[in-house]
């Protein structure tokens, strides 16, 4: 029997879909326009400066988050806390924090309410419906990025372009994303794919959209066009980087460097090269996070995957891989993930820092998840709601891993 929806149904679907969140337009114009936010604007456009000055946006704090902030460099910080008290603006409050932090206000001269505003429309470009690409992930991948810049062996050569480059493409990385996977957006012909012609499609996408944010805030426009466009580039150059397709390549490059040891960080080239490495293993650890936020982001994403082999069901398509929630459990998925992807990238990032404790502990807490994956995926077997799976990560899974739009 002939397909009753055609390709263009499904996409105009997920565009539907990712529009659905205009509906909340309302609100952010009540939240942009808010008595609050005005009057603290005001102030600062006045110059009347909070005394605090590392914190010019302390008044909007609850205590505790304050309190957080003061561990931002923690590896245990709990970003979906970190969240709920900031009031669900987890990334606008940590990257307002660390550009304090890191002296990058004072440096590069930024109006803090220009400042502001950018990133909250850079938070907001994020889609609060997806249950793994949104706003929360960009805030717990920022953090994970000031953790690594912090490690001695980067940051005793970055500069501040480096450290305001990585904060930004790690902020931003993810922007707009549809919650669905560049293989989807390929076979429903979504015109981001035409567009990009299926070459990193949502990365480039996450990178123009990003330009254009920091374009219409007007942030960098007091410094010479020379100095943005560069900016630009480089964030494409890390944003492009985050693509699971060119895993190899960036893992190949790394090992040779570290193999020959002709890593020189004076060199802005290398300091670029490792910054991407930063930002991928930024982008992929939560596998390397204390158990239960571990296994939250584990169960958020295979949540997102779930919802578009739902969707692909819906219109008669071919359920892309691992996302059937029939024959692809949580486990299963995890175990291939850590397996294939994280474990290589995060056993070189180990090896370039020199073992620090910080890359101790991610890859201890990784061997304990993993095992945790396992003795899950053994006990759904042992009770016979599993059948699908041997426990076994094959080589096609592992293919597989490498060609989805793995977290």
């Amino acid at each position: 029997m002939p397909s009753t929806h055609s390709s263009s149904d499904s996409l105009q679907y997920i565009e539907n879909t990712t529009l659905s969140g205009e509906i909340g337009t309302k609100k952010k114009v009540k939240r942009l326009l808010s008595f609050q936010r005005y009057f603290h604007a005001s102030r600062l456009l006045r110059g009347i400066v909070p005394q605090a000055s590392l914190y010019l946006l302390d008044e909007d704090y609850l205590g505790q988050a304050r309190h957080m902030l003061s561990k931002v460099g923690m590896w245990d910080f709990d970003i979906f806390l970190f969240d709920r008290l900031t009031n669900g603006n987890s990334l606008v409050t940590l990257l307002c924090h660390l550009f304090n932090v890191h002296g990058l206000i004072h440096h590069f001269q930024l109006d803090m309410v220009t400042l502001h505003r950018f990133f909250v429309m850079v938070q907001e470009d994020y889609h609060s419906q997806n249950p793994y690409h949104n706003a929360v992930h960009a805030a717990d991948v920022t953090q994970a990025m000031h953790c690594y810049l912090r490690e001695p062996k980067l940051a005793n050569f970055l500069t501040p372009s480096d450290i305001m480059l990585g904060l930004l493409a790690a902020a931003a990385h993810d922007v707009d994303h549809p919650g669905v996977n560049q293989p989807f957006l390929i076979k429903t012909k979504h015109h981001l794919a035409s567009l990009y012609q299926n070459v990193s499609v949502l990365e480039n996408h996450h990178w123009r959209s990003t330009i254009g944010m920091l374009r219409e805030s007007r942030l960098l426009a007091h410094l010479p066009k020379e100095v943005t466009q560069d900016i630009e580039q480089q964030l494409g150059s890390l944003i492009l980087a985050t693509d699971i397709n060119r895993q190899n390549e960036f893992l190949i490059r790394l090992k040779s460097h570290l193999d020959n040891q002709d890593l020189r960080l004076e060199d802005a080239q290398d300091r670029h090269f490792m910054l991407q490495i930063a930002l991928k293993c930024a982008d992929i650890c939560n596998p390397c996070r204390v158990w239960d936020l571990s296994k939250q982001w584990s169960e958020r994403v295979c949540e997102e995957f779930y919802r578009q082999g739902d969707l692909e069901q819906k219109f008669e398509l071919e359920i892309s891989p691992l996302c059937n929630q029939q024959k692809d459990t949580v486990p299963s998925i995890q175990i291939g993930f850590m397996t294939y992807i994280v474990e290589p990238l995060f056993e070189r990032w180990a090896q370039f820092t020199g073992n620090t404790p910080l890359s101790e502990n991610m890859l201890n807490h990784l061997r304990r998840n993993k095992a945790k994956w396992r003795s899950l995926l053994h006990k759904q077997h042992s009770s016979g709601r599993s059948n699908d799976h041997s426990g076994q990560v094959t080589g096609s899974q592992e293919q597989t891993l490498n060609e989805e739009e793995t977290p």
